[in-house]
């Protein structure tokens, strides 16, 4: 049996869960989410619990039984208290502002790089510690978000200069004929 699927989702005080077959329509005070998971998994809500069962013991119902389990997780996590991610500028003169909501990136181009926010997403700067903070109620679009902004400077392996995720390890290179 999988472990993860078989624990009983808790739904927090403030969050609507609505069940329809295998669509599920959660709504609380970050936003709204829905998706329609395999109909062959069993979603039922009693007694403020979302509870996921399998048919059998297939190994395709059986790698759909934690996931569809820990997608509902997240809808509820997200809706009640929301996800973030974390960047890092590093490098001289490499900096970050907002400009109204969206995100100014100044990484060593002759031009300066804008990131329009997806619905949902809202972003924090702190110019002091040169930190990105990606706020949102979707697991899923924080992290595409956080990957396109690191995407535009990724950190490089000889000075570590561009952006990366705040517990995320350069591994550096040593330069021309082994210098340190």
């Amino acid at each position: 049996m999988s472990r993860i699927g078989q624990m009983p989702v808790v739904v927090p005080s403030g969050v609507d869960v609505k069940i329809k077959g295998s669509h599920v329509h959660v709504k609380g005070p970050k936003g709204e989410l829905q998706h329609t998971f395999p109909a062959a998994m069993e979603i039922s809500l009693d007694k403020g619990e979302v509870s996921v069962k399998r048919p059998t013991d297939d190994p395709s119902h059986r790698a759909l039984h934690g996931m569809t389990r820990a997608l509902i997780n997240n809808m509820v996590v997200g809706v009640s208290t929301g996800f973030s991610k974390v960047l890092e500028i590093n490098g001289v003169g490499y900096r970050a502002e907002l400009k109204g909501v969206n995100l100014v990136l100044n990484v060593g181009f002759s031009h300066t790089v804008e990131v329009e926010p997806p619905e949902g997403i809202e972003f924090e700067v702190d110019e002091r510690t040169r930190q990105i903070t990606i706020k949102g109620y979707d697991k899923q679009v924080v992290g595409y978000v956080a990957a396109d902004i690191r995407k535009v400077r990724p950190p490089e392996p000889y000075k570590g200069k561009g952006i990366k995720y705040l517990d995320e390890r350069i591994r550096r290179k040593a330069g021309k004929a082994g210098k340190v």
